[in-house]
């Protein structure tokens, strides 16, 4: 990458910790349990997207009435067990681990706040990240880019004030196995707010990091 980067955010399901195998298991018990159509190429297509919209999305496609938050709340409690098993993607894992203390980073996901820093901490990545920004703090949710945005301005307010002026989502470079909220690659329109992305395959345990030019 040619410019120069002051900033990391990162999603986590699926680019920090490798929770989606983990996340289908849990889906597929709760949607058979209330006879939702929910198959995997579905599940994957809608990685990042909070699970109380999943749960109204499948239930007005299906003509079905449900308490969208109650059964979202039952996928996290079938989950919850099933934690233990989350390994990081020790590619993406190591680009947080060698620029800490270098640059702020952050998290941007569409999980929520308790599950995320549960994930995090339980593959001792917590620290490394001055934000961690879940579905709960923000109105529009993936694929918009509000996350993300919401995540660097964080970041932006904790540096010093000389530093702010500098701080732009073109400056702040997105890391995920997905292209939501970023445009999907490196470029952007002119006008865009976007973030520029730095793309991890799916499943990608062994993909090799991009190359960064750093502070």
């Amino acid at each position: 990458m040619s410019r120069e980067i002051k900033g990391l955010v990162f999603d986590c399901d699926g680019t920090l910790a490798d929770t989606m195998p983990l996340h289908w298991r849990a889906w597929q018990i709760v949607t058979q349990r209330h006879e939702l159509h929910f198959p995997m190429d579905r599940f994957y297509s809608l990685g990042g997207v909070p699970s109380r919209d999943i749960v109204k999305l499948l239930a007005t496609e299906q003509g079905r009435t449900l308490d969208y938050l109650a059964v979202a709340h039952e996928k996290e409690q079938v989950y919850l067990p099933l934690m233990a098993q989350v390994r990081p993607i020790e590619a993406v894992a190591a680009i947080a681990r060698a620029n800490y203390g270098k640059i702020p980073m952050a998290v941007a996901s569409g999980g929520t706040q308790p599950i995320i820093t549960a994930v995090l901490e339980q593959l001792n990545l917590r620290h490394l990240f001055g934000a961690i920004v879940t579905n709960e703090m923000i109105q529009n949710q993936k694929p918009a880019p509000d996350i993300f945005l919401e995540a660097m301005r964080t970041l932006t307010w904790a540096c010093k004030p000389s530093a702010r002026r500098a701080w732009t989502p073109w400056t702040c470079a997105y890391c995920s196995d997905r292209g939501e909220g970023t445009g999907g690659g490196f470029h952007r329109p002119a006008n865009s707010a976007k973030p520029a992305a730095l793309p991890v395959p799916a499943q990608s345990r062994h993909c090799t990091p991009p190359a960064l030019r750093l502070r």
